[in-house]
């Protein structure tokens, strides 16, 4: 119900819409069992709470849960007869009703997908869609992109679930950016969820939602969305049955990387397929935020061969050598494919060897989430392609260094 806005902010600002959150769902847990006679005390915490953003709307300009606090607020007043005039004053905390559904076990059918939605028909067609690294996209069709898109950009925008990432830059100057901040919208969903929003950004990966509850609220269905931390501080796990959905959210490092599975009858439930826009699971990164591996890779040989055969070059500020960074990658991933490309390309670009661990974990997501399993590694050359123009995702990686080497001796 509530419209989301998606913004790409150069910085990221400290904006404070979390403790807004939490304070109201502090004030209004269980306020939906309330008689008539108590809902003016809904209405004063609903002004204290749009009282709360206007005080942090300055620095909460690009966060997606800000401004989908913004227009829920608008929601609820209208659905509650609220007027926007009175008192602010935060109504006293409420206890949760005996029986609160963050117990309830039971759920009704419709809150799970392959129950309700094929019952009778042939079970759904799972998609894969994960990010990580430098930042590596492989989208819903298993296209794999490397691109820059540093700032706030949406990764998956349809009729049941919101998510966006930020990505900033990995050093000073530097156009290598990884994720920084992750937000989850899981929008109401008849008698089985309430909004939920979760939020992950470096050095904090919680393990509940941003209301502190762990499951879909109070309906009926609320356990149908789940969070379970599967590692403490690095690895998440949100089930959503009710859409058929599977997040795997980790910090690897300082860096978030992201893995979901979710039917294709999800992932194409959008109101208006035109206007999505910057969708990139669905649609990848835009052309001109595309990274070329091949046009990098050549570039560091012509830097290495101008170092044997000319003066002296400064060495460049990574760690690694592309012999080194190979080597390091081939520990973790020794089929080399895309991923393992991936690995080499960020070690070589950011010297940081947890990039090595994120394109690792990425492909174990990939094993645990991908519904085809003949298509868990990809060989496709990372470039600039125009939308339906990949190139062929059968080309054996062996062919694929031969002819790389080719055009390198060529060179010479």
């Amino acid at each position: 119900l509530i419209p989301l806005v998606f913004c790409l902010p150069t910085v990221t600002s400290p904006c404070k819409i979390l403790k807004c959150n939490s304070e109201f769902w502090a004030a209004t847990s269980g306020s939906h069992h309330l008689g008539a006679e108590e809902a003016p005390e809904f209405c004063t915490a609903l002004r204290a709470y749009a009282h709360c953003t206007r005080r942090t709307a300055r620095t909460c300009r690009g966060d997606l849960a800000y401004h989908s606090a913004v227009h829920g607020i608008d929601d609820l007043m209208v659905q509650h007869n609220c007027s926007k005039d009175g008192p602010t004053s935060q109504p006293r905390l409420r206890t949760l009703p005996p029986g609160d559904s963050q117990e309830r076990s039971d759920s009704p059918e419709i809150c799970h997908y392959e129950k309700s939605f094929h019952k009778h028909s042939a079970a759904p067609n799972y998609t894969h869609c994960g990010l990580f690294g430098d930042p590596h996209l492989r989208t819903f069709t298993d296209t794999f992109q490397t691109c820059k898109v540093q700032g706030a950009w949406p990764l998956i925008d349809n009729n049941y679930l919101n998510v966006q990432v930020t990505n900033t830059p990995v050093l000073p100057g530097s156009s290598a950016t990884a994720t920084s901040k992750l937000t989850i919208i899981f929008k109401s969903f008849q008698e089985c969820v309430d909004q939920k929003v979760y939020q992950a950004e470096m050095d904090e990966l919680p393990a509940a939602f941003v209301d502190g509850s762990k499951n879909g609220g109070d309906k009926h269905g609320a356990n149908s969305l789940k969070i379970t931390e599967k590692v403490s501080g690095q690895h998440i796990e949100i089930q959503a049955k009710y859409i058929g959905t599977t997040i795997v959210v980790r910090q690897v490092g300082r860096y978030l990387t992201f893995a979901v599975r979710m039917p294709e009858e999800v992932v194409n439930a959008v109101e208006d397929r035109d206007s999505q826009g910057l969708y990139l699971c669905l649609r990848g990164c835009p052309a001109n935020q595309q990274i070329d591996f091949q046009a990098v890779r050549s570039a560091q040989a012509t830097e290495g061969r101008a170092r044997r055969k000319g003066p002296s070059l400064p060495a460049p500020p990574e760690a690694f050598t592309y012999e080194t960074a190979t080597a390091k990658c081939r520990e973790k991933l020794p089929v080399e494919d895309l991923y393992f490309q991936s690995c080499v390309f960020d070690l070589l670009t950011t010297g940081d060897v947890n990039f090595m661990l994120a394109a690792y974990y990425a492909f174990e997501d990939v094993k645990m989430l991908h519904s085809n399993k003949d298509k868990l590694h990809l060989y496709e050359r990372t470039r600039v392609l125009s939308p339906g123009n990949t190139a062929p995702t059968g080309t054996h990686p062996a062919l694929w260094v031969a002819l790389l080497c080719l055009c390198w001796l060529c060179l010479l």
